[in-house]
């Protein structure tokens, strides 16, 4: 491999990594977030019945 791209790209490929793994870290601690809040609400999903716009 040449010089410049030891001393240059791969320095850079790190950075954009760390940076990747940083976003994905708070990507996944939403994820859990929501996903906590969604469980945790008690409520279940009602099903709709067929009528018209005001539910008769």
């Amino acid at each position: 491999m040449g010089h410049r791209f030891v001393e240059g790209t791969v320095p850079q490929l790190v950075r954009e990594l760390q940076r990747l793994n940083g976003n994905l870290e708070r990507l996944v601690a939403t994820a859990e977030l929501l996903a906590g809040q969604k469980q945790s609400s008690g409520a279940e999903p009602v099903a709709r019945t067929p009528g018209d716009s005001e539910g008769r």
